[in-house]
């Protein structure tokens, strides 16, 4: 039987090698960080977004409006709800930046909001939106809108 030394002073040889396995964790961990990285930098060269429909070229550099021209996303799953009227700027209360004047009155309006379509550019054209319905405080109907479609 070997006898083993006891360290009297209370603290650990800082000599002693331990496992490796700190050092396999770290390597790991830096290397998946840099692939985070490279991926993200090539899809946004490439400009890939996920669940956007990309525009053709004339269509984003210029405020030029195409009647029949669909602007935004293709998931018509997740943007399911369908509303149309004449795009305005304005919110009520401080829900949504814009709003679709629609026949009945101020109590058909729907208020829009959107990341994916910048809805400034259709002000005043007849519209058609597909998006996503929102809890309000004070609008009738909130919506975040995933896509367009310019119907005058």
């Amino acid at each position: 039987m070997e006898k083993q030394e006891q360290n009297s002073s209370g603290f650990h040889s800082l000599n002693k090698k331990t496992s490796g396995m700190g050092g396999v964790i770290v390597v790991i961990f830096l290397l998946a960080i840099l692939l985070g990285v490279g991926a993200g930098y090539v899809l946004a060269q490439k400009g890939v977004i996920s669940g956007t429909a990309s525009m053709s070229s004339s269509s984003q550099s210029g405020n030029t409006v195409q009647t029949g021209v669909i602007y935004g996303s293709n998931d018509t799953q997740t943007f399911k709800d369908t509303t149309e009227g004449k795009l305005q700027n304005g919110g009520i209360d401080g829900e949504g930046q814009y709003h679709l004047v629609r026949p009945g009155g101020d109590s058909q309006n729907v208020y829009l909001t959107s990341s994916l379509v910048d809805l400034s550019k259709f002000v005043g054209h007849k519209v058609k939106v597909w998006g996503q319905t929102q809890a309000a405080q004070h609008a009738g109907w909130l919506m975040d809108v995933g896509r367009l479609e310019v119907e005058q």
